[in-house]
């Protein structure tokens, strides 16, 4: 975003403690101190301008981390949706493997909380009108509030902290406040923000927070702690659920349309979201980071190209992606084509999952040199070049969004797909490689921080996901919702759309089971929220919601412990890659010397099996331990 382009100027020196001593507290006019910086409205804007990193923070499992691999899918790897290639990969969670911390585990609130805390102290005092006050008062509540939303996410119950605090404050020592009175402090905040937020788009610049910024957190946070209360059973939930609905539907009547994307593939307007370089064109994005050639560049879609991305999604989350005519491949009448063959199995299936998963192909090479290449002749080999486009230019950068076939950063092609193994470009052992922020037009030498395409933060998308599943659980889910709400969704993606009166208990009869505390075998998910459910999951694959949304419905078993396999394989071309096979009815896995003749490839031991899975502490992160040494009113979470 544009904020997060600028430096902090000299603010970020002056001393944030004063002294008692009175020759100490005649300041030259002339110097910035923390008594006279905050006087004017660009006083607070160069002092809340840090803020905006928050945003590419690496313990919020939303965003793309700027400086090293991408944080941004490690979300959905811990959900269990996707996976590491590498043998020692599996899911930590899953394997009991996740490690006790002394320090951060996202506890901070040094950082983001105190600086928003100093801002906030000094509004009063400032030369500022009182419209200028509020608004900067309600940029201050957002800031806080959105940091205090992950550390609910995270702790369940949390110090609160609204206030610039001494070495000698009793604030730090006081304990944990309940999950629920911090959660309705922050929900006030946000609405109180909501309402004082001002008009400054000419004094703060474009792409910087503004009511509709609040409005689609409010949508975010009601439905995660509206959903949480409910399925940790804590009661006390429908009015979080409702402030969703509200707010959702302020941000739907201003951003009616969903980007139909500009490269011709089917689903283009879904993929384009992530490899857009100007997303202040692109309806329905309500705040960005904003990336410029020399000034704040990414390496994420330069990952994608290389050795480094070690991201794959197994077959259990495969399964979930719909069929284009939006029957689930268990339903009898989806058409779905098998398993025998990736081609097979990616036929006719969800334009999104094209967009998410790189497809299947093979090309011949043109005197052995990669760098230029030819159809094979059959045409099986060139049904998903076809769809997605053709890779022409073989240069870096090249032309386009994502063509095939696809090349590392010296523009060397890999020749078929899938292309399997723990080395080289372009490889993953389960088979479906991860490529949702590849593309071509961005610069990818051999050095990673060129890429320029814009990345969201908020978008209407979420926010229409976040209003399908609030209704539905506030029993106000119905046809015209869904026409609403899903249904745009899919009619984007260039899919069939949803009738909920054919969704019944036989629509899907592979769909998941949630766990309430004390249950082990489960219980079925109703079948139209799990409709709603599998469309947040497909379309916001990879955007590192996954490990919020399976702990918020008490469905992380169903998720994690199951074992992760990849696509379908003979017996041969098994042994021939150095890898194994798995029957999925037995759930046992087959070496080299079993009898099985086809199969999919075996990942990971099954984690139930090994006498492992799903913790029910894992729901909640542990208190690092240096904070109850530091604090002894600090108590721990249950578990840890």
């Amino acid at each position: 975003m544009k904020k997060i382009l600028f430096p902090l100027l000299v603010l970020t020196g002056f001393a944030l403690e004063s002294c008692n001593d009175d020759f100490l507290e005649k300041y030259p006019i002339t110097d910035i101190t923390e008594e006279n910086a905050f006087q004017s409205y660009d006083n607070f804007k160069a002092f809340t301008w840090p803020c905006y990193d928050m945003f590419q923070d690496v313990t919020i499992r939303t965003n793309i981390w700027n400086t090293g691999y991408q944080s941004i899918y490690l979300g959905d790897m811990d959900a269990g949706y996707l996976e590491s290639r590498a043998e020692s990969g599996f899911n930590k969670f899953g394997y009991q493997t996740v490690p006790s911390v002394a320090t951060g585990n996202g506890w901070n609130f040094s950082s983001y909380i105190r600086r928003i805390n100093i801002m906030l102290s000094h509004i009063e005092d400032s030369s500022m009108s009182s419209e200028e006050k509020d608004h900067w008062k309600a940029v201050g509540y957002f800031f806080h509030s959105f940091w205090y939303m992950e550390l609910i996410d995270r702790f369940g119950d949390i110090p609160w902290v609204d206030k610039v605090l001494q070495n000698d404050s009793p604030e730090l020592y006081e304990g944990r406040k309940d999950r629920k009175e911090v959660a309705n402090m922050v929900m006030e905040r946000l609405k109180w923000a909501e309402d004082h937020i001002g008009n400054f788009e000419q004094k703060d610049g474009a792409n910087t927070i503004n009511q509709d910024c609040i409005r689609a957190v409010i949508s975010r946070f009601g439905l995660r702690e509206g959903t949480w209360r409910k399925y940790h059973e804590l009661g006390d939930y429908e009015s979080f659920l409702k402030e969703c609905v509200r707010a959702s539907e302020l941000l739907m009547q201003k951003y009616p349309t969903l980007y139909r994307g500009t490269d011709g593939q089917p689903g283009a307007g879904y993929g384009e979201m992530w490899t857009t370089e100007d997303l202040s064109k692109v309806p329905g994005i309500i705040l960005y980071t904003e990336y410029k050639e020399s000034i704040k560049t990414n390496h994420v879609c330069h990952v994608e190209h290389t050795t480094s991305n070690i991201v794959e999604m197994n077959s259990n989350t495969m399964n979930l992606y719909l069929m284009k005519n939006g029957k689930p491949i268990a339903n009898p009448d989806s058409g779905f084509e098998g398993f025998t063959s990736m081609y097979s199995e990616f036929r006719n299936r969800d334009p999104r999952l094209y967009h998410t998963v790189l497809p299947p192909y093979v090309v011949s090479s043109t005197g052995g040199d990669y760098r230029t290449w030819s159809f094979t002749g059959k045409a099986a080999d060139r049904e998903y070049i076809d769809i997605m486009g053709i890779n022409t230019a073989c240069s870096n950068p090249g032309v386009g969004m994502k063509r095939l076939p696809v090349q590392n950063w010296s523009a060397s092609l890999a020749p078929t797909i899938p292309r399997l193994g723990t080395s080289g470009f372009i490889t993953c052992r389960s088979g479906y490689y991860l490529w949702k922020n590849y593309d071509c037009w961005e610069t990818n030498y051999n050095a990673a921080h060129m890429n320029t395409a814009d990345k969201p933060i908020f978008k209407i998308e979420e926010v229409l996901l976040n209003e399908a599943e609030a209704k539905f659980e506030l029993n106000q889910f119905n046809q015209g919702i869904a026409d609403a709400t899903i249904n745009k969704l899919r009619t984007r993606a260039d899919m069939a759309t949803l009738t909920v009166a054919d969704v019944n208990a036989n629509y899907d009869p592979d769909r998941g089971k949630y766990y309430p505390k004390g249950n082990n075998d489960g219980i079925l998910v109703d079948p139209v929220l799990w409709e709603i459910r599998r469309e947040r999951i497909v379309e916001l694959m990879g955007e590192g919601f996954g490990f919020y949304d399976v702990r918020r419905w008490r469905m992380a078993p169903w998720f994690i412990n199951r074992p992760a396999t990849g696509i379908w394989m003979s017996k041969e071309n098994a042994i021939k890659n150095k890898m194994t096979l798995f029957n999925p009815q037995t759930g046992m896995s087959d070496g080299t010397n079993g009898s099985m003749t086809e199969g999919r490839l075996f990942l990971f031991n099954d984690p139930i099996k090994e006498g492992k899975g799903w913790l029910e502490k894992y729901y909640l992160y542990q208190v690092p331990t240096t904070e109850i040494v530091l604090n002894p009113n600090l108590t721990q979470n249950p578990g840890w």
